[in-house]
């Protein structure tokens, strides 16, 4: 690699609305990321309009920032019309990339401009160099890698796949890999991966280890990650090949911009004056008073599953300032960890958030019962006086900690860089005079940083000067006055033949008309190719799909509108085939005994017991696909490679890293016997460009995401080609997928897996939920934890409809069931499949939830 240049490092920060826009610009942002009210993962931000994206990068390319729309869901079929009409705005209005989660959308993109600039969101869990060389073929600019990649990954990453990678270094935490969170929309009806997190990985749960609780004092925010403060490893990102440093918080306030952007502002640019010292204790101290969990360096530094997760608080503390030593009838006694004034915020934290927490302002501080005026240091002892309608000091306990959650001197600071009549920032110019007597003066400005150049004549002649003649000084001091302007002069070249004058308006009337030109130029867009495309004119079917489609259209908008004749128990349901998705070796000896089953999928948490997998599927004449794990991270090709020894007949492919792998080992040898690959729910198909993109790709089998509701999957298999879908009908639905491992955490005294002793290979381990529901968690071969639903669903009754569709192959997939379970589900799916019994006497007979994905969809009742 070069060396690196400041203007290669770039500087991103979020924004929810105009005033954190202002303070981002106004405190060193390169660039901005943004949503518009639809199709982007902060639904609940309050976002900009389409119509005003015009005006938002008018203002953004005023002061030479980015800007970049958060384009980051899932998009469903019925989406893909007002989707391309988002990215048509984006294309006019000159946004200098759209920040994507769906292939299917990138696709889109490509058909309508070969030219404008995609990058990769962090929901495309892209972790390893195969995944970025996945994106290649569709032009995409830039990656954003997922969260859980350390410094010496990113590194490999960016020598390897030479792309430039964008990280986030600030901000909340998410514990379950981006695009890979279902926790949300199962369990409130908002799914992350349509920008509606509800955050339950805040809520609190008891462990319970092999079906008793255990107990754990006051953790109990087991999946409550503290947030991410990278500002420390400036220099190590830089020179891991990070060009892009990411803050998150589009639903935070603009004084948390302003600071946040401010901190690694100046951390970047002392790593390029030559300084790599550490930011002070005071500017640490500022960052969490914006917004803090306590601060950890997330994975950058690796895995630390002790310092991720302290699990005592959930939500923001700010400052520790200490704890309650004495309790006086007005105040309380505290030596104090940081410093505190009057009118500061404090919240007494009594171990317990759930519970109302006693907090409200200081009204004064004593030292001894003496008043102090202005800001008492760390170190001292002191009498804090809270307002008595406040703070009821009968609530509070000696040894509760005090945290300092408001400092309105500092928000006061913060918000006076962006409120303010001053422009943000001021851009050099260099301006060249030339002139010779009886002729107009002649100068050239040019913006330096935009690299535009003006020409501005005057309208009088050049006279003779009788006293002063102009000179470099004089015009240095006219010309450069440009206060209130985005300019200021950075140099000047003058030739001047003869001793000549030009009146002091005219040079004004000039400068004034030269700036106006060269600010009218800073705002322009870039110009983009565009194209006319219709979004549906690639629709490619199967012929049972073809059939429904002639269907009448009212028909086709409600299938489950009309009364139940699809869930008829008559009529076999012809050529449709059970695939059984099996967890342990029981399960798979039952599921391989079974002739209704066509295909068996070995998932085990550890890849040694793969070898006796095959060799019960073999003896029992059952073909086998061996599953990947979910995430794919550098130097974890080994597992594939094991894979392909074994020469299964096909592999359940859970992400794109993976997917490439198996693509490029298929391409070395093309002559020779190769297992099918078959894409699992996990590379997130939610409409029909993202189903024909990996069927392109390579894949002979793809699975719908499970964000999908039941509408929404009649509307992906009517515009598909079914024949090469499977859908999964039964399973525990896999909520959380997270490097951060609960068995590690709470189960060990280690800190990962090199230390931590296995407690997953004998322990069972479950996350309890407020109304009793244990959620069982899982670990794979790469120590990451799934976190599964308690309890399964069933998708049963819709299996014949999709079966009229086209669709030939369904899915069952088992937890922790017995062999006897495996048999008795297998049987009534099969019984279901041909006609025998109804998809609801399935569910109904399971007690599963009757629903398919994460949501049941508003047409059933």
């Amino acid at each position: 690699m070069g060396t690196i240049k400041r203007q290669d490092v770039e500087l991103l920060a979020p924004a929810g609305d105009w005033d954190c826009m202002r303070a981002a610009v106004a405190n060193g942002a390169d660039a901005v990321f943004f949503g518009v009210e639809k199709f982007n993962a902060r639904a609940r931000a309050n976002n900009f309009l389409t119509d005003e994206l015009p005006e938002v990068m008018a203002f953004l390319h005023s002061y030479g920032v980015k800007g970049f729309l958060t384009f980051n869901i899932l998009v469903f079929e019925n989406e893909l019309e007002e989707a391309k009409r988002l990215i048509e705005a984006c294309v006019d209005a000159g946004v200098d990339a759209v920040i994507v989660q769906d292939l299917g959308l990138v696709k889109l993109i490509r058909e309508l401009s070969p030219d404008f600039p995609i990058h990769g969101s962090t929901q495309m869990t892209i972790t390893s160099p195969e995944a970025v060389e996945f994106t290649k073929p569709f032009d995409i600019e830039r990656v954003v890698l997922g969260r859980e990649n350390n410094l010496k990954q990113i590194k490999t990453i960016g020598e390897q796949a030479k792309l430039p990678m964008e990280v986030f270094v600030h901000g909340a935490l998410c514990v379950s890999y981006s695009g890979q969170c279902l926790t949300s929309e199962m369990w409130g009806g908002r799914s992350a991966n349509r920008g509606e997190c509800a955050q339950a990985c805040r809520l609190p749960y008891d462990l319970m280890v092999d079906g008793e609780q255990k107990l754990m004092g006051d953790i109990t925010y087991l999946l409550s990650p503290k947030d991410l403060a990278a500002v420390e490893l400036v220099p190590e990102l830089i020179e891991a090949g990070v060009m892009s440093f990411k803050i998150e918080g589009r639903l935070k306030s603009p004084e948390y911009v302003a600071n946040v952007v401010s901190k690694y502002r100046t951390a970047i640019d002392k790593y390029f004056d030559g300084d790599r010292s550490a930011p002070s204790k005071e500017d640490m101290r500022e960052l969490q008073q914006s917004f803090s969990r306590g601060f950890t360096h997330g994975f950058l530094g690796g895995t630390n599953n002790k310092q991720l997760v302290e699990g005592t608080f959930p939500k923001s503390r700010g400052v520790y300032l200490g704890r309650v030593e004495k309790i006086l009838r007005d105040a309380i006694i505290c030596r104090v960890e940081a410093p505190i004034k009057r009118g500061d915020g404090i919240v007494f934290d009594a171990g317990d958030p759930t519970k109302k927490e006693e907090g409200g302002r200081i009204y004064d501080l004593r030292r001894q019962g003496t008043k102090l005026e202005g800001e008492a240091q760390e170190g001292t002892i002191l009498e804090l006086v809270p307002g008595r309608n406040d703070v009821d000091l009968r609530r509070v306990h000696v040894g509760d900690r005090i945290w300092k959650t408001n400092d309105p001197a500092l928000d006061r600071r913060l918000r006076a860089t962006f409120e303010t009549e001053k422009p943000y920032r001021v851009f050099p110019l260099s301006v060249k005079v030339r002139g010779s007597l009886g002729q107009p003066l002649h100068t050239w400005w040019t913006d330096v940083q935009k690299g535009t150049t003006v020409e501005v004549f005057s309208e009088l002649e050049l006279e003779l000067a009788q006293k002063r003649p102009m000179d470099q000084a004089l015009l240095e001091e006219q010309l450069g006055r440009l206060g209130g302007t985005v300019y200021q002069l950075e140099s000047l070249d003058a030739e001047l033949y003869g001793d000549l004058i030009l009146p002091m308006r005219e040079l004004n009337r000039m400068r004034r008309v030269a700036v106006e030109q060269l600010a009218g130029e800073r705002p322009k867009p870039p110009v983009y190719v565009k194209r006319e495309v219709s979004v549906y004119a690639d629709v490619r079917t199967g012929a049972a799909a073809d059939s429904a489609l002639q269907q009448p259209a009212a028909a086709m908008d409600s299938p489950l509108a009309q009364p139940r004749k699809a869930d008829r128990a008559e009529g076999a349901t012809a050529g449709a085939k059970l695939t059984v998705l099996c967890r342990s070796l029981q399960q798979l000896e039952a599921a391989v005994r079974s002739e209704e089953v066509g295909m068996v999928y070995a998932d085990f948490e550890f890849i040694k017991q793969f070898p006796a997998a095959m060799a019960l599927a073999r003896s029992a004449g059952k073909p086998i696909a061996l599953a990947t794990p979910r995430i794919h991270m550098p130097g974890e090709n080994g597992y594939h490679a094991n894979i392909l020894k074994l020469q299964p007949d096909a592999v359940l492919i859970r992400n794109t890293g993976a997917l490439y792998y198996y693509l490029r080992a298929h391409a070395a040898k093309p002559n020779e016997p190769f297992p099918q690959l078959i894409g699992d729910f996990s590379l997130n198909i939610a409409n029909h460009k993202a189903a024909d993109l990996f069927v392109d790709a390579g894949c002979n089998l793809i699975t719908p995401s499970y964000d999908l509701n039941v509408q929404q999957m009649f509307d992906l298999l009517r515009n598909s080609d079914t024949s090469k879908m499977e859908v999964v009908i039964h399973q525990h639905l896999p909520m959380f997928h997270t490097e951060h491992c609960v068995y590690c955490t709470f189960l060990s005294e280690g800190t990962d897996f090199t230390n931590c002793g296995r407690p997953c290979e004998d322990r069972r381990v479950s996350l309890q939920d407020r109304i009793g529901m244990s959620h069982p968690v899982r670990v794979d071969e790469g120590c990451r934890n799934t976190v599964y639903n308690a309890i399964e669903q069933s998708g049963a009754e819709y299996v014949r409809q999709f079966a009229d569709l086209g669709v030939a192959s369904f899915r069952i997939e088992f937890l922790e069931e017995t062999a006897e379970k495996v048999d008795e589900v297998i049987e009534l799916y099969s019984n279901a499949l041909a006609g025998r019994i109804t998809g609801t006497q399935v569910w109904r007979s399971l007690k599963a939830i009757n629903q398919l994905g994460v949501t049941r969809g508003q047409l059933v009742k």
